[in-house]
């Protein structure tokens, strides 16, 4: 096709002889069967590499090199398909290795299914790569430029990205946007664009490389070289832009307000057993009342998701008993699964956060509505004959959805369980502002493994897109509280059992573009980097293309 250059065609030019990206893009072009899905499922993998927690950002560049070239030279759209589909089979394989964890919490149960679900997952996951491979290349047949293929490329990742977001419920895990997390500086763009600039400016610099193996003419070397220094130029761009950004931040905290997070560290193996459940309680109540610092005693208490191994109901003797984990005049926050209704039919129940006060008193109450299919219910009940990852046989029920709670002694905010900190835009009311971000997790399920990195990687990223502070409390860690820039103020490690006491930093003085704008801003930056792909086509090849139509 028109868009492969020389690199579809059967005997290399003179100018492929010299240059060797060209000669590794024909090579390229030759694989077929296994050796080329094994060569794309690697690089998707290399890409994968680039996550937290190992943060290799140079694999970015082979990987999306290679497939950028493995579409442009794609002999049709059927190709072009199975070519993104293998990269993502494997890089969903490997970013997403973590699920197979949550199977071997009740191994002799369910540890059959993990190699299936890690396999189901990676396959379904990689259709959104694919979808951005076939429309790159039918979009390529318009004789694109090869910096102008980029861009488009790039572009139509991104949205694939925030489609991965709303089908089926969405997963916008490990966007590739998170790569940047390493720097403080490099993620404030995402305050600006959201984490799906991030990420188009991850594939778009990555990519860039491949226009290498185009010919040139002219200005020879050098101009073949330019459009990969312009891409370096911008990244050094967003850095300082972002250092700037930084230059101007405060550190100021709410008067009155001390946090005390609690992180047990009880595994997931052991946290519901009968014996074992009223001793976690314990646990925890003597965790919430060491002693602080003179002057720096907590009014605040906050436990992680689930802490609570009861099904709680209403005021009762637990939730006096959880009221001691409340600092005088004060709250604890606890998460806990919670009923409503009576009888087996009308009966719904909710994994739940609620804020109880130091009499036992439920003072709020937030239920999750984003829940995990097959971890907290089976879709299609009536003709899955499975069972929920979590305890109890009945389904959770979801709750109305994202809302603000105001309580007294603290700035109002925005409560979220678990992977609800996941979805960008979509963690704060937007007609009723909170003043900072809330997330209660259990990440024990998936162990000493990526996910929670790559979790606590996603809280991080939120911050910086709403300008808001974000205190995550975790069972087995990562426990930590993050300014609105993103930056970690407090962090209690992975596997490790302890308090973290600390202040709330204040919100961000303006409301950072995306926060307002959200999918707008989105669909803007889409736009702008589809159009202008085209843009650099030149005039004459969309003349002919009329004129063959």
């Amino acid at each position: 096709m028109g868009a492969g250059g020389e690199a579809g065609t059967g005997s290399p030019s003179p100018v492929s002889r010299m240059n060797r990206p060209a000669n590794l893009k024909i090579r390229l072009a030759g694989l077929t069967g296994w050796r080329r899905s094994a060569l794309l499922a690697g690089l998707g993998v290399a890409a994968a590499m680039a996550l937290p927690p190992v943060h290799g950002l140079p694999l970015l560049i082979p990987a999306f090199v290679g497939l950028l070239w493995a579409v442009e030279t794609s002999p049709g759209p059927g190709r072009a398909f199975t070519a993104g589909w293998w990269f993502g089979v494997g890089h969903f394989a490997a970013g997403l290795a973590w699920i197979s964890f949550a199977f071997f919490v009740d191994a002799p149960r369910y540890g059959w299914m993990a190699p299936f679900a890690v396999a189901g997952m990676a396959a379904g996951m990689a259709l959104f790569p694919a979808a951005a491979a076939i429309l790159s290349y039918l979009v390529f047949e318009r004789r694109l430029t090869a910096l102008g293929r980029v861009l488009v490329f790039g572009a139509l990742w991104m949205l694939t990205e925030w489609l991965r977001g709303w089908v089926l419920t969405g997963f916008p895990w490990n966007l590739l946007g998170t790569v940047w997390v390493f720097s403080d500086a490099m993620v404030q763009l995402a305050a600006l664009t959201g984490v799906y600039g991030l990420s188009l400016l991850a594939v778009v610099a990555a990519a860039m490389p491949a226009v290498l193996a185009e010919p040139v003419s002219g200005g020879g070397e050098r101009n073949r070289w330019m459009p990969v220094l312009a891409a370096a130029g911008v990244l050094a761009l967003v850095w300082a832009g972002g250092e700037w950004r930084l230059a101007g931040a405060g550190n100021d905290t709410v008067p009155g307000v001390r946090l005390r997070l609690v992180q047990p560290n009880i595994p997931q193996n052991q946290k519901w057993k009968r014996e074992l459940r009223w001793g976690h309680v314990l646990k925890q109540l003597e965790m919430s009342n060491r002693p602080a610092p003179p002057g720096r005693s907590p009014t605040l208490v906050i436990w992680a998701e689930t802490a609570v191994p009861f099904v709680i109901s209403g005021p009762s003797q637990l939730t006096r008993a959880l009221g001691r984990a409340a600092p005088p005049g004060g709250l604890v926050i606890v998460g806990a699964p919670r009923t409503v209704g009576s009888g087996a039919a009308s009966k719904e129940l909710f994994n739940s956060i609620l804020a109880i006060d130091s009499q036992g008193r439920i003072k709020g109450v937030y239920d999750k509505h984003h829940l995990v299919p097959f971890g907290e219910y089976v879709p299609l009940r009536s003709v899955l004959a499975v069972g929920k990852l979590t305890a109890g046989r009945q389904d959770f029920s979801p709750g109305p959805g994202v809302r603000t709670l105001a309580l007294d002694g603290l700035p109002p905010f925005s409560p979220l369980i678990c992977y609800e900190v996941i979805f960008p835009g979509r963690v704060a009311e937007k007609n009723n502002s909170p003043q900072w971000l809330l997330n209660l997790t259990n990440d024990a399920w998936f162990g000493f493994s990526s996910g929670p990195y790559q979790h606590f990687a996603a809280a991080r990223l939120r911050a910086v897109e709403e300008g808001l502070p974000l205190v995550r409390v975790a069972n087995t860690g990562i426990s930590g509280v993050i300014d609105p820039y993103g930056r970690v103020v407090r962090r209690l490690g992975l596997g490790r059992e302890g308090i973290i006491d600390s202040p709330l930093p204040v919100e961000t003085a303006y409301s950072p573009p995306f926060s307002r704008l959200g999918p707008w801003m989105t669909g803007l930056i889409f736009i702008m980097a589809f159009g202008f792909g085209f843009l650099l086509t030149p005039i004459g090849s969309l003349r002919e293309d009329r004129q063959a139509g």
